[in-house]
């Protein structure tokens, strides 16, 4: 039985520990791995070398690049200067660009602030935003007008917004979050009551 073959368990138990994967996906995909050719797991085991060789954090918003200096973001001059995006981790700047609605700079946490887990704001890149919105104020470019909070909507992500909101307090800038409630297309009577909450809070005048 499979099950008892030591290098096929140890497969499954890597693919067990990626996020949102469980122990009947790992093993479809340890299967896999097995049945294909030996080109796929030679291309696949390229790939995370190169992964983990060439990706590296950008300087100064601190999301992922293979640039040795600024990522694409950071180095559009099309996007505003005087809007940051505020977001917990890297993957969240697709979600928000796929939007095409947000055209200013990011700044990645790597994280939000969970004591739990023994998360707290130092080991976040917050200092770093606070740096960033200091030397841009006086280094003659155009100063942030607004810093926007596209956090999680969780008690992680609320504890993270009060912190930077106060964090924040010192300068003369908006600081907003992004609104939460009833996704467009969706009904009432399947929303939860956290979220029918977020909704009535963010209502907007018609």
């Amino acid at each position: 039985m499979m099950d008892k073959i030591p290098s096929f368990e140890r497969l499954v138990e890597s693919f067990s520990r990626l996020p949102g994967i469980g122990k009947k996906t790992a093993q479809r995909l340890a299967y896999y791995v097995l049945r294909s050719k030996n080109n796929f797991t030679e291309e696949f085991r390229e790939a995370i070398k190169q992964v983990k060789e060439l990706i590296n954090e950008c300087p100064t918003c601190y999301t992922y690049t293979e640039n040795e200096g600024d990522c694409y973001y950071c180095v559009d001059v099309d996007r505003r200067n005087d809007m940051f995006c505020v977001v917990e981790d890297p993957a969240d700047i697709q979600q928000l660009e796929s939007s095409g609605a947000f055209k200013g700079r990011y700044h990645v946490l790597h994280g939000a602030i969970n004591p739990l887990d023994g998360v707290g704001p130092d080991d976040l890149r917050i200092k770093q935003l606070i740096s960033r919105i200091k030397s841009q104020a006086t280094d003659g470019e155009e100063p942030i007008k607004e810093v926007i909070l596209a956090l999680d909507a969780n008690l992680e992500g609320d504890t993270t917004a009060l912190y930077l909101a106060k964090a924040l307090s010192e300068f003369d800038i908006q600081v907003s979050r992004i609104a939460h409630g009833v996704p467009i297309g969706g009904h009432i009577d399947y929303v939860d009551h956290r979220t029918l909450g977020k909704a009535l809070e963010n209502r907007i005048v018609l």
